[in-house]
């Protein structure tokens, strides 16, 4: 840090740094407001709910989640005025914390908790006493082009229609009703009786249990060096760099020889460690990742990968009774015993114990949410017996693998397992299992449960599983199965080598595999991705013999015998044809072991408190005619190109034709009509004028609002467009899905378009109803242009500076 820079930085709780009348003032030159639902809005409020569960459970918890640092800098204080302050760094998450606060505040006024949000209010508006006429009230005051947005959600009276919004597209409206949303949902999760106590253990958290240091700079001091300090690259510390750092110290507090525990106790810098790996949306080291979940298995919470430092230094100085020189060996020994399951899980002939397999299945599904219960579970403190901990995994993975076999959400299963690590670590290692059984049975939510056997069944029954599942998670499928065959027998588990997933009836059959009539055919190609269609070769077939007829097919599959699922599916059709018969047959048979691999207690049904907000993952063209809200023959028209050439037509087998060509989904037949990646959904329109999202959302039993266009695409693509180039109006409505017309009214009302001189006309030329908005400078925009390096002549801009709709398309997938 300078040394001739003053700063003064402090911890302070949201009430501290918004509790008084003030104007915290984010300048025109600040970026906009770019942060998002993935990466940070569902983090944040994933944060903020387990800190009120954690508050419920133990009302004098003063558990605490660090946000990060803001840099203020005092204005001069003008004669009556409430002191004001720049944002010079931290703006985005002031910005959020504020949207979070608001939207807080505007449900509990829905359900009548006036004191509560009054306190909220109280946070992010100043009271009247304090706003001189025509001052906004609000603490943050943007004064960028995000002001008139964040002006109108923070004053939207609530309920607040996000929708009616004039800004409704932009990023910071957006925001906002993602936290109303989730806020409204966690308080309906409550019975009527308790959603009081819900409702003060959040607005408890957003004055008291968030954490940020702040540091104030006075009006003469030199902002811009410290921005540049912040912001300074390098490659930013890991978890796991700042846990080494905070042990080593604290090690050295306790008197050990850092250089022996170092060496004897400190793995973490191999390259397995130091491997980054994903997260989600997140890439963080693996010794980051496992110290996240070391700390979950620890304290029975959920805990964000942006938190774990803070949360794992909470712990050891504050619930830990084990000093650090102690605790270091453990966690050495459960980080040995962690790399070896990983290790073990990618070696394709090993026999894997339950817990390698579990790891195993677990990476193929791209999830990480057991890892913190077999870290619990193997904790050498505890005494567990290898045998209770495979049955309490066994447990945990028929609940997970269940949920991935109906294409349930996983978002929320990493709550559920810190809750089963909170309520059973000091449980009696002879009842872990049972108490772990009868956790899972008692979920009754959507987004949680536990399903059932007959609602399994009825869904494998006809689901096209090659199509719903990616490969991974297929593949595990089959050899969990194949491995269920060779244990009646006690052969050895099937290698784990990629082994070519085959459909018996092939996907191209039309040729070898001929049916009488349309109907029929209809009927066959809803059975080809069905589960009793497929199974595992020890090699591919090349496509002549995969494609041939079943006769040539069935003496391929004999040289395949060394894999049960094949020799089993041979003989249950000796002296047969492979038909729709024989698949519907097998899938009952094979769905029936993946029953058995993955058991329920014995009348548990996975019933759910609110099956309204059970939708299928998918929704497929086939599963709207089978419900009769989609007719086979029905034209629809896409929203670009021309409707004569690219029109589809449905047809009784839920694919769509366009002239000779055939696709299997909206989004494939739209790729071909638009020549780029499109959503389908939003592509096609029926010839009553609806998307075909809208008989989706029908389907799943949403409701269908009325039509609003959304413009934050435009918007994103205009922040996009670098200086020096320009496109048309005709260009971006071809991207965004409009006309040209509608899209310049748009523009030339729109204070969220940025950079709206750099869009022309079809001619290059600047539009007659081209207008500057309030936050931008104004002048001659073909001036502006110039400057930027784009060419004129006679009025019109130079097309070797044009961007193509292509182009844009590409912008905005950069975005």
């Amino acid at each position: 840090m300078h040394e001739n820079v003053n700063m003064q930085p402090d911890l302070q709780t949201p009430m501290k740094v918004f509790g008084l009348p003030q104007h915290l003032v984010v300048p025109i030159y600040q970026r906009p407001y770019v942060w998002k639902e993935d990466d940070q809005w569902a983090p944040l409020w994933h944060d903020v709910r387990r800190m009120a569960e954690l508050r419920l459970g133990s009302p004098q918890s003063s558990a605490s989640h660090f946000l990060g640092a803001v840099v203020l800098q005092m204005q001069e204080a003008s004669h009556g005025s409430v002191p004001a302050s720049n944002v010079i760094d931290g703006q985005q998450r002031l910005t959020t914390l504020q949207l979070l606060m608001d939207a807080a505040g505007a449900v509990l006024d829905e359900f009548g908790e006036d004191t509560l949000s009054g306190r909220l209010a109280n946070l992010t508006h100043n009271q009247p006493i304090f706003v001189p006429d025509g001052e906004s009230p609000l603490k943050l005051r943007h004064t960028n082009r995000d002001a008139l947005a964040f002006d109108e959600v923070m004053n939207a009276e609530p309920p607040v229609d996000h929708r009616s919004l004039r800004h409704s597209g932009s990023r910071i409206v957006q925001a906002h009703a993602y936290f109303v949303g989730s806020c409204r949902t966690w308080l309906d999760e409550a019975a009527p009786e308790g959603r009081s106590a819900r409702a003060s253990a959040l607005v408890s958290v957003l004055e008291h249990g968030l954490h940020l240091v702040t540091i104030t700079l006075t009006a003469g001091e030199n902002s811009q060096e410290i921005f540049e300090t912040l912001n300074a690259r390098g490659t930013p510390l890991s978890a796991a760099d700042l846990i080494r750092n905070f042990v080593f110290q604290k090690l050295v507090q306790e008197g050990v020889d850092t250089t022996t525990a170092h060496k004897e106790h400190w793995p973490f810098e191999t390259d397995f460690w130091e491997r980054e790996v994903s997260v989600g949306r997140y890439f963080v080291s693996r010794s980051s990742l496992f110290f996240n979940q070391w700390l979950a298995s620890r304290t029975g919470e959920e805990i964000s990968p942006l938190s774990t430092f803070t949360r794992f230094k909470t712990y050891v100085e504050h619930e830990s009774d084990t000093p650090l020189r102690t605790l270091l060996p453990v966690i050495r020994s459960q980080a040995d015993l962690y790399e070896a399951w990983t290790r073990h899980s990618e070696q394709a002939d090993r026999q894997l114990s339950p817990v390698e397999m579990c790891m195993y299945r677990m990476r193929s599904n791209s999830i990480e949410v057991l890892k913190p219960a077999m870290i619990w579970l193997h904790e050498p403190d505890l005494g567990i017996a290898q045998h209770v901990a495979d049955a309490v995994i066994a447990v945990l993975e028929s609940w997970v693998m269940r949920r991935l076999l109906l294409r349930l959400t996983t978002s929320d299963l990493g709550r559920i397992v810190a809750d089963v690590i909170k309520a059973n670590r000091d449980a009696a290692p002879d009842e872990l299992e049972s108490r772990v059984r009868s956790h899972l049975e008692r979920l009754n939510r959507a987004s949680t449960y536990w399903p059932g056997d007959e609602e399994l069944r009825e869904a494998l029954r006809t689901d096209p599983v090659y199509r719903r599942f990616n490969r991974g998670r297929l593949r595990v499928i089959l050899e969990a199965v194949e491995n269920r065959f060779r244990s009646f027998t006690n052969q050895p588990q099937v290698p784990r080598r990629g082994y070519p997933i085959e459909h018996v009836l092939p996907q191209k059959w039309e040729d070898n595999w001929p049916v009488p009539d349309e109907e029929s055919a209809a009927i066959r190609a809803d059975h080809i991705h069905r589960l009793g269609n497929l199974t595992l070769l020890t090699t591919s077939l090349n496509s002549k013999v995969s494609n041939g007829p079943w006769e040539v097919k069935r003496e391929a599959f004999q040289e395949h015998d060394t894999l049960l699922l094949t020799s089993r599916l041979l003989k249950s059709v000796e002296g047969a044809d492979w038909d729709e018969s024989t698949i519907d047959a097998r899938t009952d048979l094979l769905t029936d072991a993946l029953l058995a691999i993955w058991p329920v207690s014995p009348g548990h049904i996975g019933a759910i408190a609110d099956p309204q907000s059970r939708v299928s993952a998918e929704v497929t063209i086939r599963d709207l005619i089978k419900s009769g809200a989609l007719s086979a023959g029905t034209r629809l028209r896409p929203r670009h190109g021309d409707p004569a050439q690219f029109e589809a037509v449905v047809a009784k087998d839920g694919r769509l034709r366009i002239g000779e060509e055939v696709f299997a989904t909206p989004s494939g037949a739209g790729a071909f009509a638009l020549g780029r990646a499109v959503n389908g959904w939003y592509f096609w329109f029926l010839p009553d004028g609806r998307l075909l999202e809208d008989l989706r959302a029908i389907h799943r039993g949403q409701p269908v609002s009325a039509p609003r266009f959304d413009w934050a695409p435009l918007h994103a693509i205009l922040e996009a467009i670098p200086p020096g180039r320009w496109t048309t109006y005709g260009a971006l409505a071809e991207v965004i899905g409009t006309a040209a017309q509608p899209l310049g009214a748009h523009v030339a009302d729109c204070q969220q378009c940025t950079n709206a001189y750099r869009v022309l006309t079809s001619d290059g030329r600047v539009s007659g109803g081209f207008r500057w908005s309030d936050s931008e400078a104004g002048g001659d925009p073909i001036e502006r242009l110039v400057a930027e390096g784009v060419l004129f002549q006679a009025g019109r801009a130079s097309r070797e500076h044009e961007l193509t709709a292509d182009e844009l398309a590409e912008l905005l997938t950069e975005e």
